[in-house]
């Protein structure tokens, strides 16, 4: 059987403007790759939303990352002042990965 590692998958709900300073705090953080996957639409606490392609308005992205622990709590704790202010959804769970070292 194949050996396995845990590790950290972060998630990441953002208004697609933001997305520049949400990729420079995983940078800071010590995390270097990432996905960054367009949301058509959605609804949450404040509404329903739709990401409008004709003038961008309103455009959301999912930051998607696989941290070490270390790595992933830094983030964390970098970008928890600025969840609510910022309508950040921050997701974490842990995930069994192949090759850890990359990680």
């Amino acid at each position: 059987m194949v050996t396995t590692f845990t590790r950290k998958r972060v998630e990441i709900l953002i208004d697609t403007a933001l997305a520049p300073r949400l990729i420079k705090a995983a940078a800071d953080a010590g995390i270097a790759g990432y996905t960054l996957i367009p949301v058509q639409s959605g609804a949450g606490r404040g509404g329903s939303w739709r990401d409008d392609r004709v003038t961008g308005a309103g455009g959301k992205s999912i930051f998607l990352t696989i941290a070490s622990e270390d790595k992933a709590a830094k983030l964390v704790d970098m970008l928890a002042p600025h969840l609510e202010s910022y309508g950040m959804l921050l997701t974490l769970a842990d995930v069994e990965v192949v090759r850890g070292e990359r990680f």
